[in-house]
């Protein structure tokens, strides 16, 4: 099966089938474990370990939390594919997502402040979870409009952190 999976921007051909997985038409070996008891998986990618979170938005859209870092995903069979490009429907409107918690923990620290203007890939908050420090950085430029935790507070998952709303045209230089 064909899929279209488009990452910060970039859109790449992924093909699963019997003789396994290739990228853009490159043979890769993958393998996706789940850590028992929490939404964190072991993804092993070519001899590489990662662990990731991926959490869906509906219509194979998908937040991605690996290495630190928050990706915006979509993820399409050429059907669907298809069938958005005769609608004219597109991957959905860009713009800042809310910093959630990709699991329950504590907030170590909080690096932004309302009214702080953030750009794309910027650390806003660190959350400590099964011993391990997270930072949650924004998948798109903004305006933070709300903290809605302070630290050390716990947190569960899911919860928003930080509230974020697109910048104006004129405060983008």
């Amino acid at each position: 099966m064909l899929y279209h999976v488009t990452v910060a921007g970039r859109t790449l051909q992924v093909e699963l089938d019997a003789d396994g997985i290739r990228v853009e038409g490159t043979a890769v070996e993958a393998d996706l474990a789940a850590i028992e008891g929490t939404d964190v998986r072991t993804l092993l990618l070519d001899g590489a370990s990662h662990r990731m979170v991926a959490r869906p938005e509906g219509s194979g859209r998908w937040i991605v939390l690996v290495g630190g870092r928050r990706y915006r995903t979509d993820v399409v069979d050429e059907r669907t594919r298809a069938i958005r490009e005769m609608t004219g429907a597109g991957a959905g409107p860009v713009g800042p997502s809310p910093i959630r918690a990709p699991m329950p923990g504590l907030v170590v620290k909080i690096e932004v402040s309302e009214g702080d203007t953030i750009e794309e890939g910027q650390g806003v908050a660190i959350v400590e979870a099964m011993k391990m420090e997270n930072e949650l950085r924004a998948s798109s430029a903004g305006l933070v409009t709300r903290v809605l935790v302070t630290e050390g507070e716990t947190v569960e998952k899911d919860q928003i952190l930080v509230e974020l709303t697109a910048r104006d045209e004129e405060d983008t230089g």
